[in-house]
C-alpha cells in the first residue's frame, strides 16, 4: 500500500500542472493600472461604470479589447470633439497604457480580444485569396486598394496605408464606426491574415505590375485617363483625316 501511494504521488508530481499563481497576480494588477489610466482619460464620456455618457460617449460594456486597441492605437480615442467620426491622429496613450485600459474594459463584461501576434505574424500565404476578399467585402467603402472613400453624412471609409497589421486585423474584429464586424465564422482567421497580406501589398509602393500606378485608385482612374486619352485619339486622328480630305 505504501509503495503504491508513493507511485501515485510521484506521478501526479511529475505531470501536474503547475499552478497559475504570477498570471492570477498580474492580471489584477493589469486591471487595476487599466482602471486608472480610464479613470484620467475616457471616464468624462463614458462613465465612472463604463455605461457611457449621453451625447457623449457609448457604453464599453463588452466592446472587448480588440476595440479598445484600435481605438487608442490608432489616436482615435481620447477624441478631442464630438464629430461625425473620429479621425486617425498620434496616440495619446502609450503602449502599456493601451494594454492596461484595454485589460480593464475585458473585465467589464467581456468581449472579442486582439490577437498575441503582431507584424508579419498577422501576414497570410494567400495574397490572391486576400485580394479577392478584400474586393468582396471591403472595396465597396476602401476603394479596391484601400485608398477609403466618402459615405454619407460626414462619415468616411479612412485610407489604410498607415494602419498596421494588428491594427487591421482588430478593426475587422470589433467593426469601428460604420464597419460591419466579421466573426471567425464569416472571415476565418485565416481569411483575415490574407486580406492583411493584401492590404500591405498593395499599399508598400512596389506593386504596380501594370507600370504607371496612377493613384492606385483601381479601376476608376484607369478607365478615366483611358477614356480621355482614347477620345483624345480618335478626336485628333478625324481632325487630321478631314484637314487631308480638305487638301485633296
Amino acid at each position: 500500500m505504501s509503495l503504491a501511494l508513493m507511485v501515485v504521488g510521484g506521478l501526479y508530481a511529475l505531470f501536474a500542472p503547475e499552478p497559475q499563481t504570477a498570471q492570477a497576480q498580474d492580471e489584477p494588477a493589469l486591471v487595476r493600472e487599466g482602471a486608472k489610466v480610464y479613470n484620467n482619460t475616457c471616464i468624462s464620456c463614458h462613465g465612472a461604470n463604463l455605461d457611457g455618457v449621453e451625447g457623449r460617449g457609448p457604453s464599453l460594456i463588452g466592446i472587448g479589447e480588440a476595440a479598445v486597441y484600435f481605438q487608442t492605437s490608432t489616436g482615435r480615442m481620447p477624441m478631442v470633439r464630438q464629430e461625425a467620426q473620429a479621425a486617425r491622429k498620434p496616440a495619446k496613450l502609450s503602449p502599456a497604457e493601451i494594454d492596461a485600459v484595454g485589460a480593464f474594459v475585458q473585465s467589464h463584461g467581456g468581449g472579442l480580444e486582439s490577437p498575441k501576434e503582431s507584424g508579419e505574424a498577422l501576414r497570410g500565404d494567400n495574397e490572391a485569396r486576400g485580394g479577392e476578399l478584400f474586393r468582396l467585402n471591403c472595396a465597396s467603402c476602401h476603394n479596391f486598394t484601400g485608398k477609403g472613400g466618402a459615405l454619407s453624412s460626414g462619415k468616411y471609409a479612412p485610407p489604410l496605408a498607415q494602419s498596421s497589421e494588428k491594427q487591421i486585423y482588430a478593426a475587422m474584429l470589433s467593426g469601428p464606426q460604420n464597419m460591419p464586424k466579421f466573426s471567425d465564422r464569416q472571415l476565418s482567421p485565416e481569411e483575415k491574415k490574407d486580406i492583411v497580406t493584401y492590404i500591405k501589398s498593395v499599399n508598400d509602393g512596389n506593386n504596380n505590375p501594370g507600370g504607371l500606378a496612377l493613384g492606385g485608385w483601381g479601376p476608376a482612374s484607369e478607365g478615366l485617363i483611358g477614356w480621355v486619352v482614347g477620345i483624345g485619339a480618335i478626336v485628333g486622328m478625324t481632325l487630321w483625316i478631314g484637314s487631308r480630305a480638305g487638301h485633296e
